[in-house]
């Protein structure tokens, strides 16, 4: 996988997972026959969802490597979070979405960031 390619496909599956929970959230919220239509439940999954989404984007941007375990770290709890948030809510596609951010996290984590790359060359 070329250097540009694997820092940034991990940046965009966590990005990608976010905004499909977003979107899940958001139906859930607003849609009649939910069964969580306007409960706070469903306002913080979204609230939580959009906190995941700007974290995933900072991510990509941070070069720092306290920064971005810091960022990790926060991510992870968001995902578990929002995924807990999701089992209460029955929105199993909410659950399904933070295990692909799951994914792209680790991902992430993984891969050798392009700073590591240059350093080694």
């Amino acid at each position: 996988m070329s250097p540009s390619l694997s820092s940034k496909t991990s940046s965009i599956v966590l990005l990608v997972a976010s905004l499909a929970g977003l979107a899940i959230a958001l139906y859930a919220y607003f849609a009649p026959l939910t069964g969580v239509t306007g409960t706070l439940g469903a306002l913080v999954a979204i609230v939580a969802c959009i906190a995941l989404v700007v974290l995933a984007l900072l991510l990509a941007t941070v070069k720092g490597r306290g920064a971005s375990i810091t960022l990790r770290v926060l991510i992870l709890l968001g995902l578990v979070g929002t995924f807990f948030a999701g089992i209460l809510l029955h929105q199993w596609w909410i659950c399904v979405a933070m295990v692909v951010g799951l994914v792209g996290l680790i991902l992430d984590i993984i891969l050798p960031s392009r700073q590591a790359r240059l350093i080694h060359s």
